[in-house]
């Protein structure tokens, strides 16, 4: 069998002519992703009260982007108005999924809003806006420069060691592309820094402790079909899916 790949969705709230409606959004690019690797999807609801439940037998998760992450969560008093689409389910269920997958070693590819959801889980904190934020930072939000989804926009460097995206990818840097607005302030005790751009703005990080637990804060799903660079992130993660135990069997 293929290796099962849980793939949490953004959420929304529509108002509409015959009711209000609490929907589940998820951009068909990192099911595709999945696939190509060689996963089976699943979408996995952040309304499931029993994190364990909902992940059962699951060989490999996936934390999507989406939007920002109650700040208070990071011990951050205010929030910035530029912060936004907070949601109090979604926060608590990618939370307890991170903590699970760790705990269990599930295997775990954590993307934009699901690299911060990583580092806030373990107990690190965000820049809320990175241009108000961050000194001398670089654009961030690629569709603001006139970059496509499927274009890359900056030259992200990888840390240098025993480090898994070296590993993985096979060089010191990699062409990313960027739509992110927030970002990693400090790396949560017991995860590692895996990169950065040129302005010190964290675009990776990963956890020692599992056999593959990475955040990276681009988005390689709509990627992956153009730059072989960032199907290979999925390949590892299917790659770890199917050499380790699904979660609770």
């Amino acid at each position: 069998m293929k290796p099962r790949i849980g793939i949490t969705p953004s959420t929304s709230t529509d108002d509409l002519g015959h009711g209000t409606f609490y929907r589940f959004n998820l951009s068909d690019t990192y099911v595709r992703a999945v696939i190509a690797a060689g996963g089976t999807p699943v979408i996995i609801p952040p309304l499931i009260e029993d994190v364990e439940d909902a992940l059962r037998g699951l060989d490999g998760l996936v934390l999507s982007g989406g939007g920002d992450i109650e700040p208070s969560l990071f011990n951050d008093p205010e929030q910035h108005p530029k912060t936004y689409g907070i949601d109090a389910n979604r926060d608590r269920f990618e939370i307890a999924a991170w903590d699970f997958a760790a705990q269990h070693d599930l295997p775990v590819l954590c993307i934009c809003r699901g690299i911060q959801v990583m580092n806030v889980a373990a107990g690190g904190t965000l820049w809320q806006d990175i241009e108000d934020q961050v000194p001398g930072s670089i654009p961030h939000r690629q569709s603001e420069i006139g970059r496509k989804q499927d274009e890359t926009c900056h030259t992200v460097t990888l840390e240098p060691g025993d480090n898994p995206f070296r590993k993985i990818l096979g060089s010191d840097s990699v062409e990313t592309n960027s739509y992110h607005h927030q970002a990693i302030r400090d790396v949560a005790p017991g995860l590692m820094l895996g990169a950065s751009t040129s302005d010190g703005v964290v675009e990776a990080i990963w956890n020692p402790q599992m056999r593959f637990g990475l955040g990276v804060q681009w988005h390689p799903e709509m990627l992956q079909q153009k730059f072989d660079d960032h199907a290979k992130l999925f390949r590892a993660l299917i790659d770890a899916a199917s050499r380790v135990p699904a979660a609770t069997s």
